[in-house]
Parts: C-alpha cells; sequence; structure tokens
C-alpha cells in the first residue's frame, strides 16, 4: 500500500491544500472504513483519497477525513490523479472516477487535473433572519452584507453554504465559532460554510474562505466541492459565462495561498462544472 502527501491546488510546495493519498496495489480490495478513517487520522490532513483500479481507464475512489467518510472531496480527487500520472499509471487523456457522489469524468493534461463535478443543485435559499445566525457564526453582522447576493446551499457532490460578504476586508475578518458553525451544519444538512467576496481583478472571480468545524475542520485552504458550488451560484446570478474559466483563490488567512479553477458548461440544457487545478507530490512512502 503506496501513500503520498500532495499538495493540491498549487504548482509550489508546502502551499494549496494538502491531502493524503493511499494507492492500493493491483487485486487489492478496499480496507474495513475504520481502518481507512484511522489512517486517514494517523496522517491529519483534512482528507484522504483510497484509489483502487477497476479498469484501464476507471478508478474507485474513497475519501475519509479523520473522522468520517465523505461522498467526494476535489483536492484529494486531483491530488490523486496528479499522483497516477506521475507515477505513470495513467497518461494524459480521459479517465473515470467512480465516486459516492457518482461517475465523474476526469481530464487529465500534462499540468492541470480537471474533475466533473456532481449535477448541481439548489437546496435552499435563505431568508434574512436565518442568514444573520449564519454570519453571527463568523463573527459578522449586517454591516458585511452585500445588498443584492443572498446565502444558499448548493450541492455538486456535497452541500455546502455560499455565504456572500461585501469586501475582501469582511472575508478577512470572519473569525469562526466553531461550536455554532458545527450547529448549523447540522441544522441544515450541510458540509460547512463556503465565505466569499467578488474580485475586481480580471484574473481573480472571487476569493474565498471555507468552514467545516462539523467534520472536523475549523478552516480548509482549497475545496474543490466548494467552489464549484460557487460556480453555479454565480452562474445562477449571471456572473460568469458559460465556457470561461473562473478562478478563485483560498487559503490566504492561512497562510497557504491556493487556486482553485472552474468552467461552467451548458450544453442542451444541461449544466455541467469541472473543477481544475494543479497539484504538487511531496512525500511518498508505504505502509509497513
Amino acid at each position: 500500500m503506496k501513500i503520498y502527501i500532495v499538495d493540491s491546488f498549487t504548482e509550489k510546495r508546502f502551499c494549496g491544500n494538502q491531502a493524503g493519498v493511499v494507492l492500493l496495489e493491483n487485486g487489492e480490495d478496499f480496507h474495513n472504513p475504520d481502518f481507512m478513517r484511522l489512517l486517514a487520522a494517523e496522517l491529519r490532513y483534512s482528507e484522504t483519497a483510497f484509489v483502487k483500479k477497476l479498469e484501464r481507464e476507471a478508478f474507485k475512489l474513497r475519501y475519509f477525513t479523520p473522522a468520517q467518510e465523505v461522498e467526494l472531496c476535489g483536492h484529494a480527487t486531483i491530488a490523486a490523479f496528479t499522483v497516477l500520472r506521475e507515477e505513470s499509471v495513467i497518461k494524459v487523456g480521459s479517465y473515470r472516477a467512480e465516486t459516492m457522489a457518482g461517475s465523474l469524468e476526469i481530464e487529465v493534461s500534462g499540468k492541470d487535473i480537471w474533475m466533473e463535478m456532481a449535477a448541481p443543485r439548489t437546496i435552499k435559499i435563505f431568508e434574512r433572519k436565518e442568514s444573520a445566525a449564519l454570519y453571527a457564526s463568523l463573527s459578522l453582522d449586517k454591516s458585511d452584507v452585500p445588498e443584492t447576493l443572498v446565502p444558499q446551499i448548493i450541492n455538486t457532490g456535497l452541500s455546502d453554504i455560499m455565504l456572500p460578504v461585501k469586501s475582501q476586508m469582511a472575508l478577512e475578518k470572519a473569525v469562526l465559532n466553531a461550536q455554532e458553525a458545527s450547529r448549523l451544519s447540522a441544522a441544515y444538512d450541510v458540509t460547512g460554510i463556503h465565505l466569499f467576496c467578488l474580485e475586481e481583478a480580471l484574473e481573480v472571480t472571487a476569493r474565498c474562505r471555507n468552514f467545516a468545524p462539523a467534520c472536523g475542520i475549523d478552516e480548509e485552504s482549497a475545496t474543490g466541492t466548494s467552489n464549484g458550488a460557487l460556480t453555479w451560484y454565480l452562474r445562477r446570478h449571471g456572473l460568469i459565462k458559460p465556457g470561461e474559466i473562473n478562478c478563485f483563490i483560498q487559503g490566504e488567512a492561512m497562510g497557504k495561498p491556493s487556486m482553485i479553477k472552474t468552467i461552467f458548461d451548458e450544453k442542451e440544457e444541461k449544466p455541467r462544472i469541472r473543477v481544475g487545478g494543479t497539484a504538487v507530490i511531496v512525500l511518498k512512502g508505504a505502509l509497513v
């Protein structure tokens, strides 16, 4: 069983978001869930992906936080297919990832890995009274709330609360109340809260912070699934265009700047969101 530590959504070591990747040997099956969870806890990263080859162009992935199994993880998927490419298990081309969130198309280039997200769904649009508690869980108040954008729960594989703020200053001053954010996450059955502000610079779409204390992650430096959900949110508000690459900056508050790319496609009235980026292998070893 080969184990890798990978920095995702960055071209530099020690930046981006760290993920564990475990490659199962040919013919080896997944271990029991408790073992995989304990191994993820030993590695201590927000997610660890366990990867099993099914056939030449298909792989099954399971994702574990130190506390539980989750349906999908964007940065761990980018990490996993980077490892597969760098270890010459795969080449440039199209592949399929079988996950608990569905069968997803993966495009592997010489640099970026692009993953298809689950079909986007708007789960809930919050009323103003409900929204106040969301902002308060991050020590924000009505002065930080934009006039035209409202919080929503979006799912592109995992459900997250999209929480807009009016400025980068509001984004930076947010302070997590872990107990309250966990309570709200449980109440609304979401993974966490994705805080964002729109960016005026042409090369950046938005700046983001992500909080998921209910999953044991107070803050995460890069989240593919959450930014996939944000892409759907922004498209529904007419703020991005089909076919264009969107760039989201995350992790600055943690000293681990990350860039997550997305593309929104709308073919035959069926929306598709892809999340992409680069990753760097930092360490590799084996379980003994």
